[in-house]
């Protein structure tokens, strides 16, 4: 009984998978082929479309005298192209100097904390030299103390003293 219902479910899976692919694709098939029969089977064409419309507006038709009562376009439109580029030149160049200038404070800044920077570290430098050198006296005083202490230990000690 296993094998017939197993062989009943890949007949129906084959079927559910037939039926898909044909609602997938068949509709794109179906417009395909009618387009296909009706060019070939019948050569009657489309009647020419009769069209009324008026011709599309050009820009200048729109606006034909568009600027022409602006005295600053009128004058910018007169100028060379060799004038517009030095115009544009001289643009260029402040807009340099502007940025040379904003570097420059920047860069005098960025001077002024490094050595802010460099003062503050020297004078860490110079604190750490002066605890490292009352270290080392305050080191040397601990091992003299301990030498003295000793010395005064063994008198007591060859004079009957018994420590603690």
């Amino acid at each position: 009984m296993s094998r017939r219902s197993g062989a009943c479910l890949r007949c129906c899976l084959v079927i559910f998978a037939v039926i898909s692919a044909l609602a997938v694709c068949g509709p794109a098939l179906y417009w395909r082929f009618k387009k296909t029969i009706r060019l070939s089977g019948s050569k009657i064409s489309c009647p020419p479309c009769i069209c009324d419309c008026p011709p599309p507006l050009s820009l200048l038709k729109i606006a034909p005298d568009c600027g022409s009562d602006d005295p600053d376009l009128k004058r910018e439109m007169e100028k060379q192209f060799v004038d517009l580029l030095t115009e544009e030149l001289k643009l260029q160049e402040a807009v340099a100097e502007e940025h040379i200038h904003h570097m420059n404070v920047t860069f005098a800044e960025a001077k002024r904390v490094a050595s802010q920077y460099q003062r503050e570290a020297e004078k860490c430098n110079a604190a750490t030299e002066t605890c490292e050198e009352a270290r080392e006296q305050a080191e040397a005083l601990l091992i003299r103390e301990r030498k003295i202490t000793s010395l005064w230990e063994q008198r007591a000690r060859q004079l009957g003293w018994e420590g603690e």
